[in-house]
C-alpha cells in the first residue's frame, strides 16, 4: 500500500514536459469536448478515457522502462505507449456508457484533487468519496451530466494545455479559475445548443 502511495505522489500532472504539438492536441480535443460533447458523447467518452488513459500511461512509462530497459531510449515506444494506454481505457470506456459516465465523473474529481490538494491519504480518501457521489448522480441525470461532465472534462484537458503551452502562467493563480471558467462556458454553450437533442 505505501509503494501505491509514493507511486500516486509523484503524480503531477504538469504536461509541460510533452511536446508542443502533442498539447495542441490536447488543447484541440479539449475545446470540443467542452464545446460539443453532449453532441459527439459516444466519441466524448472515447477521447476522455483516451486522454486519461494517455496521461496516466505517460507517468507510468518510467516504471515500464525500469522493467523493460531496451525501450527506454527507443523514442517511438515512448511514444507508443501511452497511446496505447488511452486506447485501451478509450475502447473499455466506449462499450459502457454509464459506467463511462460515472468512471469520467470520478476519475475527474481524483485528478483534480490530487493536482490541486496534494497526495495525503485524506484527500484521496475524500477525493474518491466525492468522486463517488458525482458519478452516482451522474448515472441518474445522464444528459445534464454528460453535458457537465464532458465540459468539465474538455476544460480540464484545455487548461492543462495552455498550460503547458503558456509556461510563464501561474499554475497556482490560475489552475482553478480557467478550469472553472471553461467548463461553465462549454456547459452553458452545450445546454443551450442541445437542449432539444437526444
Amino acid at each position: 500500500m505505501d509503494e501505491v502511495l509514493d507511486k500516486i505522489k509523484k503524480i503531477d500532472l504538469d504536461l509541460s514536459h510533452y511536446e508542443q504539438w502533442q498539447m495542441w492536441i490536447v488543447g484541440g480535443v479539449g475545446l470540443a469536448l467542452m464545446l460539443m460533447g453532449y453532441k459527439i458523447k459516444k466519441i466524448a467518452f472515447f477521447i476522455a478515457w483516451f486522454l486519461l488513459g494517455y496521461i496516466l500511461t505517460g507517468y507510468l512509462v518510467p516504471t515500464i522502462n525500469s522493467v523493460l530497459p531496451d525501450i527506454a531510449n527507443n523514442a517511438f515506444w515512448q511514444n507508443l505507449i501511452p497511446i496505447l494506454g488511452g486506447l485501451l481505457l478509450a475502447l473499455m470506456g466506449f462499450t459502457i456508457e454509464k459506467i463511462c459516465l460515472a468512471g469520467i465523473c470520478f476519475g475527474l474529481s481524483m485528478m483534480i484533487a490530487v493536482q490541486y490538494f496534494g497526495t495525503e491519504v485524506q484527500v484521496l480518501a475524500i477525493g474518491g468519496i466525492v468522486g463517488v457521489i458525482l458519478g452516482g448522480l451522474a448515472v441518474t441525470m445522464m444528459k445534464p451530466a454528460t453535458i457537465i461532465a464532458t465540459a468539465a472534462v474538455g476544460a480540464y484537458a484545455l487548461t492543462l494545455a495552455i498550460l503547458a503551452l503558456l509556461p510563464e502562467m501561474n499554475r497556482g493563480i490560475w489552475f482553478w479559475p480557467m478550469i472553472l471558467g471553461f467548463a461553465l462556458l462549454g456547459t452553458i454553450i452545450q445546454f443551450v445548443s442541445f437542449k432539444h437533442h437526444d
